[in-house]
């Protein structure tokens, strides 16, 4: 895990800088007919780092647990990423994830290997979303970012 934690800190670090560069402008544009633009993308990847949250936190918590999935596009939708300013939702992006990788850190190795379910799904392992959330981020990181 140690690794994988240091992989999700330099993720966030590095294409931090690079984001930061984009023009709000650049941002509020969408990639393609029907497609998020970056600001819609980074919104839903805080969206997802705010339900991972909960998941990387409650899965230690409780045996059996059932977290509730979300619906990713009406959730970008509901909150209208389009309008908020680039700059603050790439420092909202950053120093959440930045929380997350301090909590998965602490996650005692025991603990990984702990299973819950998304929505009644079947059962995955702390230590699988972990990683599987990381690479979600990354997809969407290039993306943005190509």
């Amino acid at each position: 895990m140690h690794s994988l934690v240091n992989e999700f800190a330099q993720t966030i670090a590095e294409n931090y800088v690079r984001l930061a560069q984009i023009s709000n402008a650049d941002a509020t544009a969408p990639r393609a007919a029907g497609k998020w633009s970056p600001k819609e993308i980074i919104g839903h990847l805080i969206d997802s780092a705010a339900n991972n949250h909960q998941r990387f936190v409650r899965a230690q918590l409780y045996d059996d647990y059932d977290s509730l999935g979300y619906e990713q596009e009406r959730w970008v939708a509901v909150q209208v990423y389009q309008d908020a300013a680039w700059q603050e939702l790439l420092m909202l992006w950053k120093v959440y994830n930045e929380h997350l990788v301090r909590i998965i850190a602490l996650i005692p190795d025991d603990q990984l290997a702990r299973t819950f379910r998304i929505a009644g799904g079947e059962p995955v392992t702390l230590d699988y979303w972990v990683e599987d959330y990381l690479r979600h981020m990354q997809k969407h990181l290039e993306q943005i970012l190509g």
